[in-house]
């Protein structure tokens, strides 16, 4: 089994640049069948991941 233990005295490593990340910038990308946004890091902007989709009915 995983556990999962919070953490707040340390910060992520960008798996690109190696530097901290104390915050993460993301944009909104709109479609015809919804939006995601894409989420990245602010020192170096490599893309950190993508949320999923958000339908015709939800996230509007």
């Amino acid at each position: 089994m995983i556990t999962f233990n919070k953490r707040d005295d340390i910060a992520p490593i960008c798996p690109h640049c190696k530097k901290e990340i104390t915050n993460i910038l993301y944009q909104e990308l709109k479609g015809d069948l919804g939006k995601r946004c894409i989420y990245f890091c602010p020192n170096c902007k490599a893309s950190l991941g993508l949320s999923h989709r958000k339908g015709l009915t939800f996230g509007w």
